[in-house]
């Protein structure tokens, strides 16, 4: 039994010997704990007629996507590949909705012909999927409200008028025009408007405008919301009440459809709201320097396997899973790479020594999945933790695998 055995780590697991198993650094997830967050969202739309759709790039590992698709979500793909992942994962073409940014002809070529569905967020992305969209005759058009997402220290606003996402309002005539004469269905709208939505009366007026939107297009099938529902990192962070939230939509949506005399179904896109609590990264402290004042406690990662605190400002807790009860110090947790990666700075942890085991908390969403080999260091492996059992869903890459693209190594 290792020192990390008695921390009440997820699943009743011992981490110390996880990482004794894998190594470190180790990405680990507990299923639990995204089933638990899939059934909160679920019921606070409960009254409702809505449909998830699982955000794959907050974590598109395969067993992350069987998972959901076991469940009976959807899913929401970026990209071709992760259609692709969508389909081995199990999900029907029907069941993923293909949301590109400024996508070629031949990626939308490759997505009908996959059988996904296609969401156009401009008039040139309409133009090109007329000439390529085989026998999918339907789309979705993904709508700019010039609203504001509310402020986020690590907010990466999508309704606000410079963003690069979505068909203009005023453009929106036009490209129901330019669908239809080619024989395209608008079968939804979509709105997305940031990865930490904070504020619920913005989220109620980008209802409203999808609604107003909505009543001059019969043929709809469904509203689609996006994603970013935020989920805190910490005690007083800013969160939104989603039964609340909910609470207050129906009536605008009753509202809606006694006018429209019928019924569409709510789309949502929950990425970072599953599986952002149910993460671990665990990491080895690999060294401590006296600098300028301040403590700096290196450890066997950085921002190539956890981007977010660089490149958002995110904020994650580590605790020190080695050493739970030792004298609280200040630290500043820093990686290995050749250039400023700090992972956390003025942190009060119990004493940090070398050797020890720390754990980055709230890490599943956006952590591996934006993962890189920058200084060709190798990603780590990634655990599922379910019915008390780790199952290794990612195993640790090798330096083969970073010259296996390369012809000639």
């Amino acid at each position: 039994m290792s020192p990390e055995a008695k921390t009440g780590f997820p699943g009743g697991l011992d981490p110390g010997a996880l990482c004794e198993t894998w190594g470190t650094p180790l990405y680990v997830y507990d299923a639990r704990v995204m089933l638990e967050q899939l059934a909160t969202f679920r019921a606070a739309f409960s009254k409702l007629p809505h449909r998830i759709l699982y955000a794959a790039k907050a974590l598109s590992t395969l067993e992350v996507l069987r998972l959901f698709r076991k469940e009976g979500t959807g899913l929401d793909a970026v990209s071709v590949e992760e259609i692709e992942l969508g389909l081995r994962a199990g999900f029907r073409p029907a069941d993923i909705l293909f949301t590109p940014s400024f996508p070629s002809a031949g990626d939308l070529e490759r997505a009908a012909g996959l059988g996904a569905r296609i969401n156009i967020d401009s008039l040139s992305t309409l133009d090109k999927f007329v000439g390529c969209h085989g026998s999918n005759t339907a789309c979705c058009l993904r709508l700019k409200p010039w609203l504001r997402a509310g402020e986020s220290s690590e907010a990466t606003e999508r309704w606000r008028e410079d963003s690069k996402f979505g068909i203009a309002m005023e453009e929106l005539d036009t490209a129901c025009e330019r669908a239809r004469s080619k024989g395209l269905r608008i079968e939804g709208l979509h709105v997305h408007s940031s990865s930490v939505i904070l504020d619920a009366d913005v989220f109620l007026e980008a209802a409203g405008a999808l609604f107003e939107a909505a009543r001059h297009i019969p043929e709809l099938d469904y509203l689609d919301f996006g994603g970013g529902i935020k989920v805190p990192h910490r005690e007083e962070d800013p969160v939104i009440d989603l039964a609340g939230l909910a609470h207050r939509l129906e009536p605008l949506y009753r509202d809606f459809s006694k006018e429209r005399g019928k019924e569409l179904e709510l789309w949502f896109e929950p990425g970072r709201f599953l599986v952002s609590r149910a993460g671990i990264l665990l990491a080895r402290v690999t060294g401590l320097k006296e600098n300028d004042g301040e403590v700096l406690a290196g450890v066997d990662t950085g921002f190539h396997h956890l981007l977010r605190p660089r490149l958002y400002g995110a904020w994650h807790e580590v605790t020190n899973l080695s050493n739970p009860g030792g004298e609280p110090a200040e630290y500043r947790i820093v990686g290995q790479l050749c250039e400023p990666d700090d992972l956390a700075t003025a942190r009060l942890i119990p004493e940090i020594r070398e050797g020890d085991l720390l754990a980055f908390h709230n890490a599943g969403a956006y952590g591996a999945s934006m993962a890189s080999n920058y200084n060709s260091r190798l990603r780590p492996a990634e655990l599922l933790l379910q019915e008390g059992e780790a199952k290794l869903i990612r195993r640790r890459e090798t330096l083969e695998d970073l010259l296996h693209t390369q012809p000639g190594a």
